[in-house]
């Protein structure tokens, strides 16, 4: 009995030392020193009140509020604009309305990241990124909760699922599966396109994009502050460029960016939409006399089956452009396959305009399009 007695108030002695609730108070809640003077409490006092509101998040906070924070702060640098649109927090008694207005638990990392803001208003361009075509324009929102609660569906094909992003252009939108139903994971999230060959119109093809709101928002989140997705007009473009697809010829290099576009896709029939990125550059310590103009261009297009397509023609999207030292050229254009992947590679005729006779052809790299792992709704 006295041994229990000591190490009770042993342990009291211990919980009241304050230095040792610092350690757990910049782990979870991310609580700076700065901000411990500004609230002028003690760490032990400040790790229990923030318990109490926040408690339930204590495995997921300290790692969607720091991705948060980078966000905010790189938007700050490269697309101000952005930051005005994102919207304060809610409270925990505005999520179990939700809850009770859609009947549906929400996970706990989704409820997290809404403690943190609540998604951003109705604006282009959108915070979970864009992409432009001649004739076609995509910028998706993060939905807030009350948006996000009135777009839950009970419709056959998506059945309990809660969308999580919106594009005002084309309606496009990512879901969240709240329940394993109609041949979904649990808080899978997805692209949806309809199943044209299917007799029920129901039947759709969900193009997963996460496995979870912690990991889909996080990924997200690490690849545009890491500048794995170039800003271009102040918008967060969802090209995904691989370091290794770069082809350099005497002074100029070419390199590639992808994106999958769901939105023009289809499975059924097959049916897969991408559009790439290319930057055409010559290095700045190229002599002036290399000045060059893009002649024609050359494709070889090899689809998943090993077929193959040549095309030639022209200039690029009706241009020719003239390259010089420390001048970047970069356009967008488009291709589809009937398989799920595919690859393109090339090369550019140039000539130089210091001696038209001259003709050199420039590489362009090969580079991968694959479709993300897509499945069809049992409905």
């Amino acid at each position: 009995i006295y041994s229990c007695c000591y190490l009770n108030r042993r342990l009291n002695q211990l919980s009241n030392h304050d230095p040792l609730w610092k350690r757990h108070c910049k782990k979870y809640w991310l609580i700076s020193e700065e901000e411990k003077t500004r609230r002028n409490q003690g760490w032990r006092a400040i790790f229990i009140s923030t318990y109490c509101d926040l408690g339930r998040y204590i495995h997921y906070y300290g790692t969607l509020k720091k991705a948060w924070d980078d966000l905010e702060q790189y938007l700050g640098q490269w697309c101000p604009r952005m930051i005005s649109s994102l919207k304060e927090s809610v409270k925990e008694e505005d999520l179990d309305a939700v809850e009770a207005q859609i009947r549906c638990k929400l996970p706990d990392d989704y409820r997290c990241s809404f403690r943190i803001h609540n998604g951003q208003k109705l604006v282009v361009p959108g915070l979970m990124g864009s992409m432009a075509l001649s004739n076609h324009y995509r910028s998706e929102d993060l939905l807030d909760i009350d948006t996000a609660a009135g777009g839950f569906q009970q419709r056959l094909g998506l059945r309990q699922c809660l969308p999580l992003t919106f594009c005002i252009h084309t309606g496009l939108s990512q879901y969240m599966a709240l329940e394993s139903v109609e041949g979904r994971n649990k808080y899978e999230i997805f692209y949806q396109c309809p199943d044209q060959m299917a007799r029920n119109p129901s039947a759709i093809v969900m193009f997963i994009t996460g496995t979870s709101y912690l990991e889909w928002f996080t990924s997200y989140v690490n690849k545009v502050v890491t500048g794995g997705y170039p800003i271009i007009r102040d918008q967060i473009f969802r090209y995904v460029h691989d370091k290794d697809c770069v082809a350099t010829t005497e002074d100029i290099t070419v390199s590639v960016s992808t994106s999958f576009l769901p939105e023009l896709s289809s499975v059924h029939p097959p049916h897969y939409f991408f559009t790439y990125r290319i930057r055409i550059e010559m290095s700045k310590d190229a002599l002036p006399e290399n000045i060059c103009q893009l002649e024609s261009r050359y494709w070889r297009i090899t689809n998943a089956k090993g077929d193959v397509e040549e095309v030639q023609g022209p200039g690029v999207v009706g241009e020719f452009p003239v390259i010089s030292p420390g001048k970047v050229y970069e356009y967008t254009s488009c291709t589809t396959f009937t398989t799920t992947s595919g690859y393109m590679e090339g090369y550019y005729t140039f000539h130089c305009l210091s001696n038209k006779d001259r003709f050199f052809n420039v590489t362009i790299p090969r580079f991968h399009m694959v479709c993300p792992a897509f499945k069809v709704s049992t409905a």
